[in-house]
């Protein structure tokens, strides 16, 4: 590739950086393991775009790569723990605008994440970015009717798992 492709393919991920930040957090627990999925989703993002046609948004396609490359790299690492630990956030700085409820919020989402499959964490990564039931079917590869009752469990699920540790959102 020529170095005006590469340039757009960077200049493309920076502006869409965030999507790395967003899938590596749903699925890694730790914050080597979300360093190791970024640069995977990385060379995968990198491998593919010769083949990106612009038939859809760089960022639904981006999404689409990353989440398929976190399930491919989720089941190659599943012989590694799993499991979510509170360590990580032990001695992290205080920020300007802390906010020590949506703190605790994020952190037992986070934690409740780590304890449902990579599907059902995809179809929570969709929601949450505001796709509809027929375009996370369509980035799934099932029906909007599908991704609908997938959705509704997956909320259900997770929901209970947080009601496990005793809070609610």
């Amino acid at each position: 590739m020529n170095s005006s492709i590469e340039q757009t393919f960077l200049a493309l991920i920076k502006q869409h950086k965030g999507i790395l930040h967003k899938v590596s957090r749903m699925y890694a627990d730790n914050p080597e393991d979300r360093e190791d999925l970024q640069q995977e989703i990385m060379i995968q993002l990198w491998k593919s775009y010769a083949y990106f046609k612009g038939e859809s948004a760089f960022s639904s396609w981006m999404y689409r790569v990353a989440v398929n490359t976190s399930l491919t790299y989720f089941k190659k690492e599943k012989k590694r723990s799993n499991t979510f630990t509170d360590n990580e956030n032990v001695n992290e700085p205080a920020q300007e605008d802390y906010n020590d409820t949506q703190d605790t919020q994020l952190q037992l989402f986070y934690k409740a994440i780590q304890e449902i499959s990579p599907i059902e964490k995809a179809l929570m990564l969709y929601f949450m970015e505001g796709l509809s039931h027929r375009e996370i079917g369509e980035q799934l590869g099932i029906s909007e009717g599908n991704a609908r009752v997938k959705l509704n469990r997956t909320k259900e699920k997770l929901q209970e798992i947080i009601k496990k540790y005793k809070h609610e959102f």
